[in-house]
Order: C-alpha cells, then sequence, then structure tokens
C-alpha cells in the first residue's frame, strides 16, 4: 500500500513542480506602508513575500523606486496591477528603479544595501515571459568606468537565474564585489534581457534560460532594473520601465 501512495505521489506532485510558478508574479498584490509601497499584501506571509525593492530603505525620504500602476496595464481588468519602476535622483546621488526576488534588510552608508537574493523554487521553466514598456531617458548620472554613456540613452535589464544553494544568498553590496551569477559554482540555469529602446507601449517578451546543469534547483533570482548599470550609479534619472504578468513557461 506505501508503494502505491509513494507513486501515486510522485504521478501527481513532479507535473506541479515542473509548472511552479512564483506567488505575485501577476503583479497585483500590493500593500503600504506610510508611503512605502511594497509587492506584497499587508497580511503576507513569508512564503508571500516573493517580492522586493529598496523602497524601505528610502522611507525617511518618502519616495518610492517602484509603485504599482493601476491605469497603464497589458492586461487590464478588476484587481489587476502591474509594476512601474523609476530611475531616480536622491539626496546622495542616483538610484535605479529595481525589483527583485528576495528580500530588502537596509540601505548600508548610504551607497549600499544588505539583502537576501533569491526565493525558494524547484522548477526548470523553459523561459520566463511576460509584458514590459520602456521609456528610457539620456544618461544624466555615470561613475568610473562609464563617464563615457553620459548622454547616451539608458538601457534596462531583466534577468533570471536558477541556483542550488542551501540557503539564500547573502549579499552586503559595500563590502563585496557585485554578484555574477556566471561565476557562482550552485548556478543553474539563467537567462538576460537587455532592453536598449524604447517601446510603443507594452511588447511582450520571452526570455530563454540556458541550462548549464543538470541539479534540481533550490532558488530562483530574478532582478529587473529600470538603468542596467544602477548598481554602478550610472543611468538617467528619468527613465521609466514598466513591467506585468509575469509567468514560467515549461
Amino acid at each position: 500500500m506505501k508503494k502505491v501512495l509513494i507513486v501515486l505521489a510522485v504521478v501527481f506532485l513532479c507535473p506541479a513542480l515542473r509548472a511552479q510558478q512564483l506567488y505575485n508574479m501577476s503583479l497585483d498584490k500590493w500593500s503600504r506602508q506610510g508611503l512605502t509601497w511594497n509587492p506584497y499584501p499587508n497580511d503576507a506571509r513569508d512564503w508571500q513575500r516573493t517580492w522586493d525593492s529598496v523602497n524601505r530603505g528610502l522611507m525617511i525620504l518618502g519616495i518610492n523606486t517602484m509603485v504599482p500602476e493601476f491605469e497603464h496595464l497589458a492586461v487590464p481588468g478588476p484587481g489587476k496591477a502591474a509594476a512601474k519602476i523609476v530611475s531616480r535622483n536622491i539626496a546622495w546621488g542616483f538610484l535605479t528603479g529595481n525589483l527583485f526576488t528576495g528580500r530588502f534588510v537596509r540601505v548600508v552608508r548610504l551607497s549600499g544595501i544588505e539583502m537576501y537574493c533569491g526565493t525558494p523554487f524547484r522548477g526548470r521553466p523553459k523561459s520566463l515571459s511576460g509584458y514590459y514598456h520602456y521609456m528610457p531617458g539620456v544618461i544624466n548620472f555615470a561613475s568610473e568606468p562609464y563617464e563615457a554613456l553620459k548622454g547616451k540613452t539608458d538601457s534596462g535589464i531583466i534577468e533570471i537565474s536558477l541556483y542550488s544553494w542551501p540557503e539564500a544568498l547573502h549579499i552586503i553590496t559595500n563590502d563585496m564585489p557585485p554578484h555574477d551569477s556566471r561565476e557562482d559554482p550552485c548556478l543553474v540555469g539563467m537567462g538576460v534581457l537587455r532592453i536598449t529602446e524604447a517601446t510603443d507601449g507594452y511588447i511582450h517578451f520571452e526570455l530563454p534560460i540556458e541550462y548549464v546543469s543538470d541539479a534540481t534547483p533550490s532558488f530562483v533570482g530574478i532582478n529587473v532594473l529600470s538603468s542596467a548599470l544602477g548598481q554602478f550609479f550610472t543611468g538617467s534619472s528619468r527613465t521609466v520601465l514598466y513591467l506585468d504578468e509575469l509567468r514560467f513557461d515549461y
């Protein structure tokens, strides 16, 4: 009898794992703490806090680099929303708009952040798809070695990486070099979409995932930046990226 139950469990659970999605990939669920917007409900449990941003680190300034959008949507309807991700000129310089899977902890010495990258995930999708509308500005902030980009059009990025980490990756950006997914020994697969042109409204995208390992992932990292070089304080304070209706394709 036990063998029969095990076989049934494999039959019914394995397809579910193969087709696994993340909570709030539609980007419809939002909450507000004072002036700060968060991409999860007010009463969200830990497993529902899939997405985060640096918004809580900007609470003292009363600004957000990512807010919900209820009117300009890729797929309109009751209860629908999208993410509006904006690059900003803030008190101490330039900050790209961002949305990522993981948990923001705090701003560190005004020039970096502490965060946990990735959210638990065991699927092996073929691609990440969704819709974006990109409105890049002209780069008006540039730091070494990117000063030559000043005056050129900004670009954005959507990146997905699957890892076999034992736990979420803890990062303090001031104290370590930027994490390079391609150099991570736990990398299972990844895909990168560089957004280099403005779009006339929403367009559909499909980002293929290239697998480099047969391992089963334990975490997925999705990182979206309105200014691709924002971590190097380079980009346009007028850039806006709308993102809506993400999903994994199997």
